[in-house]
């Protein structure tokens, strides 16, 4: 698996989970370049300059809101589903494990006390962000 595993559903990444174990050189990007959210490990050696640069003013338009959870301490499961809101397999989520919820649905059960980060794009929409649906449909 070499570190992370990409949930797809058919042809659409649906999520990628990275494991706190993941190594490797240099730069990996897990997202393509035209995703709304990219995501990215680095690994330089100690004396590697990255040269200093500001990031321009650049019009984006943003279709459906991503997320990365940064799992800090505790157990999560994640449900995730396609757009049909079908489950399409659960896994767990430990201290140090990253996901990047690309494309369909997705629930979560902290199976122990949780800490974590989460980012997404903004400005938040309120009510209209997201719609709720019954995910009682779980894997184990």
């Amino acid at each position: 698996m070499n570190g992370y595993e990409e949930i797809r559903d058919n042809d659409k990444i649906i999520a990628i989970v990275i494991r706190a174990n993941y190594q490797q050189d240099g730069t990996k990007f897990f997202t393509p370049d035209t995703d709304s959210l990219q995501l990215a490990y680095m690994h330089h050696p100690a004396g590697k300059i990255v040269q200093s640069h500001i990031h321009n003013k650049v019009m984006r338009e943003i279709v459906f809101t991503k997320e990365i959870i940064f799992m800090k301490r505790g157990k999560y499961r994640a449900d995730f589903y396609n757009d049909e809101q079908k489950l399409i397999c659960s896994r767990i989520l430990c201290a140090g494990d990253i996901v990047i919820l690309i494309s369909g649905g997705h629930g979560f059960e902290a199976l122990e006390e949780v800490e974590m980060f989460v980012v997404k794009q903004g400005p938040y929409a309120g009510i209209n962000d997201k719609t709720h649906f019954n995910g009682k449909e779980r894997m184990k």
